[in-house]
């Protein structure tokens, strides 16, 4: 057990005012949490305001160095590449993104304190059930990238990273870096405990956890643990075939560029079930940086070789610079204006947190570990049809040989810490392929080269290529620098 300290801001710990005004205060006038209102409030915050996609995206082998220079964006963007500590601690980086969950945790602390103060009553439990939602999902996201992938067998030992379960009082504390056993335990507690309370009652519920949310977090999270019986049991709702409930990408080939960019995050979607705009100019990448996708990069995920069904996809694909840089239309940024006349203000961009897409994925990978295969084969040929351009259900058939004949099994290729038949291995490959396919930009890619344990290689332009093994050690980011120079022992390397 390694002892560290975070320093965090007295704001985010104990009060919804603003630091400069909450410092300047004595602890008798911090505002006083003391009404479900209040709480609620306080919950718009229990949220990182922070965006992962960049990060997780660049250490993914779905992107590859262009040699393109775009001031000094690419610096971030080249030690996420090589798989190191970024020096940069602003917008978009792993700092930042540390910071914004701890932040978020510190809000849902004080809430879950504010509701025990008021007496846990029923009318505040929809209140409880989004705080533990919440804590457990910032937890969730820092133990998935700083620490080593879940594996039981070693996860008793491996760094995890301190889960913060009270408020804090003081502007610098103490903690235990928990075990990696200890940080999964603990989330699944929050989860477990916050799902029967969590509600649909929200002026904006696509912004908070609702209860579809709340379903598709916990399926992410049994699913890295193994446990398929509980992806089973919170996706039942979504049923064989999810009609209506899926991304509708057939319609977004009718229209332009910056309207696909705008509803992919929007909360009329029916896919999208947890929603954020954090501080982020992620939506720039494109022009901004070095390690993105390619136009070769894009034909091996979305080109028509890659549909099982020899068609082409709905994905839209367009080019930056001459077809070096690809992206699919994702991002759209809402720039803020705090001083017009100096033309300076802050940026957000609009993204999708949770979705029935990965929801329903998420459930057809657990049928194939649970060896249901002609359940799973129907429901894989079902999100495939709606991703597919002229899908035809009398002739395009999926079959368990479909899927053995196009993603054959390569010894060694995908290694989680459980055991897979040859069957299970090509439908794994499918899956994630197919994961791989509809989250491209969005950090998801890198989630299932950690736990899958897949070897990553990184082309770099005039120079060697780098690449990143199994059990690597940088698998897990490096514990940020504000952090480690309080005296955080760093991640092994």
């Amino acid at each position: 057990m390694k002892n560290l300290k975070i320093t965090l801001s007295l704001l985010v710990l104990i009060s919804i005012t603003s630091c400069d005004d909450f410092l300047s205060e004595t602890p008798d006038n911090r505002t006083q949490i003391d009404t479900p209102e209040k709480i609620s409030e306080l919950l718009v915050n229990a949220y990182p305001n922070a965006n992962y996609m960049d990060i997780a995206e660049t250490m993914s082998d779905n992107v590859f160095d262009s040699g393109e220079q775009f001031g000094s964006a690419p610096l971030k963007n080249l030690q996420s590449y090589n798989w190191e500590m970024q020096d940069q601690t602003d917008i978009d980086t792993q700092a930042a993104y540390w910071d914004a969950c701890y932040r978020a945790i510190a809000h849902a602390n004080k809430a879950l304190e504010a509701i025990e103060e008021l007496g846990n009553t029923t009318d505040l439990q929809p209140q409880k059930g989004e705080a533990l939602l919440a804590r457990a999902y910032a937890h969730f996201m820092l133990v998935t990238l700083w620490s080593n992938r879940y594996n039981p067998a070693t996860a008793d030992k491996d760094l995890g990273i301190p889960y913060v379960t009270e408020p804090e009082d003081v502007l610098i504390k103490k903690y235990t870096r928990n075990t990696v056993a200890e940080v999964f335990s603990l989330i699944q507690k929050d989860i477990e405990e916050g799902l029967p309370y969590v509600s649909n009652n929200y002026k904006e519920p696509k912004f908070h956890f609702n209860k579809n949310a709340a379903k598709a977090f916990a399926s992410r999270f049994y699913l890295i643990k193994g446990d398929w019986d509980k992806v089973l049991e919170v996706s039942a709702e979504l049923g064989a075939n999810p009609v209506g409930k899926l991304r509708d990408y057939e319609s977004y080939t009718f229209d332009d560029f910056n309207t696909q960019r705008i509803r992919y995050a929007k909360s009329d979607e029916a896919t999208n079930l947890l929603i954020a705009s954090p501080y982020s100019i992620y939506s720039r990448a494109t022009s901004a940086n070095r390690y993105y996708l390619s136009g070769a990069r894009s034909e091996e995920i979305i080109g028509r070789e890659t549909n099982i069904f020899n068609k082409d996809w709905y994905y839209s694909n367009y080019s930056y610079n001459g077809f070096i840089t690809t992206f699919v239309p994702k991002y759209y940024e809402y720039f803020k204006y705090t001083n017009t006349t100096a033309n300076i203000g802050e940026p957000y961009t609009a993204i999708v947190l949770l979705s029935n897409d990965e929801f329903y994925l998420n459930r057809i990978e657990a049928l194939v570990m649970k060896n249901q295969l002609a359940e799973a084969t129907t429901a894989l040929e079902y999100f495939l049809a709606t991703r597919t351009d002229g899908y035809d259900p009398a002739t395009d058939v999926l079959t368990e040989q479909d899927i053995l004949d196009k993603y054959p099994v390569i010894v060694d290729e995908f290694t989680p810490f459980y055991t897979l038949s040859a069957t299970q291995t090509s439908y794994i490959k499918a899956i994630t392929e197919t994961r791989r396919r509809d989250f491209i930009h969005e950090g998801i890619r890198w989630f299932d080269v950690k736990r899958f344990n897949i070897v990553v290689e990184h082309e770099r332009y005039n120079e060697p290529t780098i690449i990143l093994a199994k059990d690597d050690k940088r698998r897990a980011i490096q514990i940020p620098l504000s952090a480690s120079t309080n005296g955080v022992e760093k991640n092994p390397r």
